[in-house]
């Protein structure tokens, strides 16, 4: 369950892991990094500016969430905390979230005292902090945690990307060890360079809830700030924005993926950058970090932690920001090759975080805004005379002098907008990606490592005779109506088949008839209005794409990383099924040795055989790895009246959910043959 949050737990068709948001975001900076409560000021008011882009619950004095990033005030927090804290810099201060309850709160701050010595780091002290609950309405006060500052400080006398990296550990393992415990417990920074203030507030009561930020003393040179809309959702005071790193407009659509797979990798995870201070195998130790996406957060908050171990794990932010939401690039054949190279290494080792999004982010120094492929949701940007920078999700955030105003613009799809404080100027998009791929030769890499399917050489295979078509497809459970209407259509004049009555066809869990287990699964669409994409009409901005093999540790790329087959679509015609299974047959590619798994089971021992089939195919599997083999075939071919398909969607997650329990799922890349698609 979510901390201080009226989100229900899952009941009935409810389910919290569907949470999305979206929302208006902004920010304001100086770009010369002269820090000033002007600039917090100004935040405060963009925030005012796009209350309508918020939402509030039955009571208008619940919102959905409001809140802001600031740098670390440094001499407001000296001021106001009475302690003696080392040089700026060299301190993380984070606002925590803790229960109300005194004997709980007590057990909380024991769990970070004890992690932040851990992790090599020592606890300076904690900070009451101020609030002012007298507007909040009934639901956001019943869930109202208590607030605290901590600082802490490293125990070598780290600073910079060091500090952040062992605050990021301390907080991690805290946050899960109070959820092992039960009990609340919720960091929205813990950090040496950003400080976050949010909750589950309206844009207005944001400044009035924390008195902190209406402080003259308290200064900062930018101000990220965020109004959520939390789409069909409950609000929760941690699922506020922003977040550590940023703050988002939209919604990642392929977020159950995204998690997916983030926890398949997590296998492979190694960093000396991330070690734990009490030492141990070079890199490894991981473990104490995971899981990296926090269970029952929404899909913002996901992001958001995935971004961080990027970054954290030796990548720098716009680095990290283009790995997760790369340009549509596939099919542009105008753009520059270093570039073009950059995106395709990444996209072999993980896949993109869709949208429609517009994602802000900050690390204290730099600050931006990308757009995802698609460009659905807008931000336009303002540069002043006087070094201001404004970007904001809409026109009229905060009044502007046409007068004072030298550039502006808008976010176009697939581009980086990036303002960086310390060199005192607006970076381009063109400067920014170049730079970026020109850090390793990434081309080099692909042409040693992918190889195309196109170019396999051809194989033999078995074809089978007409005169067996008519069995397998009544083995496989195809109706007239499905050769009629769908297949026939498209095999005569490749065209979709479109009808528009609709359908009576009963669902899978009412029918009186066989189903296929697909069946009993549907599309989840999206919580707000996007049109679905066409990998033809739009082609420019969607691909079909992939790469299939065995995968490398996330956090240290390198040539090796890439050593893939890049298949053209998800569907593979028997010709091309072929090339991948005979991939080494001539002994010269040992790194794609591939295994055939056969997916059938004896049609007479029913339910027992079935079962007994399905652990017989993950042992299998299981070996075949451990031999060496990086690519498995899941084969119900040649099915007659002795041997059943298994289902193949219960054949592929069985193999699927194994090999993540084993640790084997990023070493080796899975194919089905089945006559069911």
């Amino acid at each position: 369950m979510i901390p201080f949050s009226a989100v229900p737990s899952a009941q009935g068709l409810y389910d919290p892991r569907f949470e999305r948001d979206s929302c208006g975001v902004a920010f304001v900076a100086d770009l010369n990094g002269r820090a000033s409560h002007t600039i917090v000021a100004q935040a405060l008011t963009a925030l005012h500016n796009l209350d309508h882009r918020g939402a509030a619950g039955a009571e208008p004095s619940s919102g959905d969430g409001a809140g802001i990033t600031v740098q670390i005030p440094d001499a407001f927090l000296r001021a106001e905390s009475g302690l003696d804290l080392p040089p700026v810099g060299q301190y993380a201060v984070g606002l925590a979230f803790l229960p109300i309850d005194a004997t709980q709160a007590a057990a909380v701050v024991a769990i970070v005292e004890r992690t932040a010595a851990e992790e090599g780091l020592t606890v300076v002290g904690w900070r009451d902090v101020p609030v002012g609950p007298d507007s909040l309405g009934p639901t956001a006060r019943g869930v109202m945690p208590a607030f605290r500052q901590v600082f802490l400080r490293g125990r070598d006398g780290e600073s910079g990307l060091p500090l952040e990296r062992l605050a990021f550990a301390a907080r991690k393992i805290a946050e899960r060890r109070a959820r092992e415990a039960e009990l609340e417990l919720y960091f929205p920074s813990l950090s040496s360079r950003t400080l976050v203030y949010k909750g589950m507030l309206t844009t207005d009561q944001l400044a009035t809830f924390f008195p902190d930020l209406t402080d003259e003393r308290f200064t900062s040179a930018i101000g990220l700030v965020h109004s959520r809309f939390s789409t069909n959702t409950f609000p929760s005071w941690p699922l506020a924005h922003p977040y550590r790193y940023i703050a988002h407009n939209g919604e990642i659509n392929t977020i159950r993926g995204n998690r997916n797979w983030m926890a398949t990798r997590e296998a492979l995870l190694q960093s000396d950058l991330l070690a734990s201070p009490r030492g141990g195998d070079g890199g490894g130790d991981l473990e104490r970090l995971f899981p990296i996406c926090t269970p029952d957060v929404s899909d913002s908050a996901s992001f958001d932690e995935v971004l961080e171990l990027l970054h954290l794990g030796g990548r720098s932010l716009p680095h990290a920001v283009l790995m997760m939401i790369p340009e549509a690039w596939e099919n542009n054949a105008a753009m520059d090759p270093s570039r073009r190279a950059f995106y395709k290494f990444h996209a072999s080792l993980m896949e993109p975080w869709d949208g429609p999004a517009c994602v802000s982010f900050t690390d204290g120094t730099i600050i931006g805004a990308v757009l995802d492929r698609n460009g659905l949701r807008p931000g336009r940007w303002w540069q002043t005379s006087d070094g201001l920078v404004v970007l904001g999700s809409e026109s009229g955030v905060l009044d502007l002098d046409p007068a004072r105003i030298v550039a502006k613009g808008r976010l176009q799809p697939g581009k980086m907008f990036l303002a960086d404080t310390s060199r005192g100027e607006i970076l381009s998009d063109a400067d920014v990606k170049a730079e970026l791929a020109a850090e390793h030769p990434y081309a080099e890499w692909l042409h040693a490592g992918l190889m195309q399917l196109d170019q396999l050489p051809p194989r033999e295979h078995v074809v089978f005779s007409h005169e067996s078509v008519s069995r397998r497809q009544q083995i496989f459970g195809y109706t007239e109506e499905e050769l009629r209407v769908l297949i026939t259509p498209m095999v005569t004049g490749a065209a979709e088949p479109i009808g528009s009555m609709g359908t009576d066809t009963p669902l899978a869990a009412l029918s009186q008839r066989p189903r296929l287990l697909f069946d009993y699964f549907t599309e989840l669409f999206a919580q707000v209005t996007n049109p679905p994409l066409d990998a033809i009409r739009e082609e420019m901005v969607t691909s079909l794409s992939g790469t299939i093999g065995p995968e490398r540790n996330l956090l240290t790329p390198g040539p090796a990383s890439c050593r893939q087959i890049v298949i053209p679509r998800p569907v593979l015609d028997n010709d091309e099924l072929a090339k991948i299974w005979h991939v080494n047959a001539d002994g010269d590619m040992p790194g794609f040795q591939c295994r055939l798994v056969d997916g059938r089971y004896r049609v007479h021992g029913g339910g027992e055989a079935l079962a007994g089939a399905i652990e017989r195919v993950r042992r299998e599997c299981t070996e075949a790895v451990a031999a060496g083999a990086r690519i498995l075939i899941l084969s119900d071919r040649d099915c007659d009246a002795d041997h059943a398909p298994i289902p193949s969607l219960l054949l592929t997650s069985a193999v699927h959910q194994h090999l993540i329990r084993t640790g084997q799922r990023t070493q080796v890349g899975l194919v089905v043959e089945t006559g069911e698609a």
